[in-house]
């Protein structure tokens, strides 16, 4: 069988992405064949169009939305590497960048002018988002010249922000605690702040945890294990682990914050310490990001907003509606707007997007040679 099917890559990630209408309804059913699609029983997934990383093995499928004001929805999957499994509780900012665009040029949602909106709900989580689309002359390009860290590639500009990401003050902070100790294992406790803004994070407090939150990407890979167990000890206290579950690696995502150093990024670039305000490194699943995941990042201002919190002690507190990110990949800009009660109703990042191909990905049938 084969299903058609769109690559975009949407800031520094590549997703597939699907109509719903050319894939199955069935969650069980549309995981096997993202699984054989993908290749995702083979850690390399070579048999397959999935990119055996985090930030290029993943996929959504897109549809026209029921709600009022919403121009589509997106269902996303962060399909797994080796596992032969898919996860769906997640969203991704980075993916959602590649909607909005996908949404204007295959005509869900008409062109208006030199800058188009797309208003997007992702069904996973519920999050509404808003991709604004540049379409000088009011038309839909397929090349751009606007980049973001960790790529030197251009794509079409998408502004991209997140409606109401934290709810409430109770939603934004699931333990009550704007910071507080962790003690993971046998060692000494963490401080660590936990929220829930784009998504359920746990950020450490990289000092009380002998690290900078500057490290190199080598150097994160080596602390992937210690960063699960702050995932897997923080998960059941967030209220994403019920009694007898297996934790998962997918949220709360977690990381490393500090103070801004000097460094070099993965390109190679030098940044000072006076060009960000606070150093960021994540996982995405279980590896280093190799920049921040927009969700991550969204969680990151919102935490840098609240008193207290391991962020705002870093930063002294926000001084006004932008906090730069010092990651891997260089600076990412982070806008908080139409804050209320310490609450922002808005959070924008500067994204940018491109249609990497259409095509036919065939798909092994349920008991042929290949699916065996």
């Amino acid at each position: 069988m084969h299903i058609p099917a769109t690559l975009v890559r949407g800031g520094t990630s590549k997703c597939w992405l699907f109509n719903q209408v050319e894939v199955p309804a069935d969650r069980g059913d549309l995981e096997r064949l993202l699984v054989a699609a993908y290749g995702a029983t083979d850690p390399v997934e070579l048999d397959g169009v999935g990119g055996a990383t985090p930030t290029t093995s993943k996929a959504a499928v897109v549809s026209a939305s029921p709600q009022p004001g919403v121009d589509v929805d997106y269902l996303f999957a962060q399909v797994g590497i080796g596992t032969g499994s898919v996860e769906w509780t997640s969203n991704c900012g980075n993916c959602a960048t590649g909607v909005a665009l996908y949404a204007v040029t295959k005509g869900m949602v008409p062109v208006t002018g030199d800058r188009t909106r797309v208003v997007m709900h992702n069904t996973n989580t519920g999050a509404v988002l808003e991709g604004i689309v540049d379409t000088p002359g009011g038309v839909v390009h397929h090349f751009g010249r606007q980049t973001v860290p960790g790529t030197r590639a251009g794509g079409v500009a998408v502004g991209l922000t997140f409606r109401d990401p934290a709810g409430t003050t109770a939603l934004l902070l699931p333990t009550g605690r704007t910071a507080q100790d962790l003690r993971v294992g046998a060692a000494e406790p963490v401080r660590v702040s936990m929220v829930t803004a784009g998504a359920p994070v746990v950020l450490v407090d990289a000092a009380s945890a002998g690290r900078t939150g500057a490290e190199s990407l080598e150097r994160m890979s080596a602390d992937v294990s210690w960063l699960r167990t702050v995932r897997h000890t923080a998960a059941p206290l967030m209220g994403l682990l019920q009694p007898g579950e297996e934790p998962g690696d997918a949220v709360p995502k977690v990381g490393l914050v500090g103070p801004p150093v000097p460094y070099t990024t993965t390109l190679g670039e030098p940044i000072g310490a006076e060009d960000y305000d606070l150093s960021v490194r994540m996982l995405t699943m279980n590896a280093p990001h190799p920049a921040i995941g927009l969700t991550s990042a969204v969680a990151v201002a919102a935490a840098g907003l609240l008193e207290g919190s391991v962020v705002s002690r870093i930063t002294g507190g926000p001084t006004d509606e932008w906090l730069r990110l010092g990651t891997p990949a260089g600076v990412v800009a982070v806008r908080c707007t139409d804050v209320r009660d310490g609450l922002p109703h808005r959070v924008t990042v500067q994204r940018a997007a491109r249609l990497l191909a259409d095509a036919r990905i065939y798909v092994p049938e349920a008991g042929s040679p290949q699916a065996a």
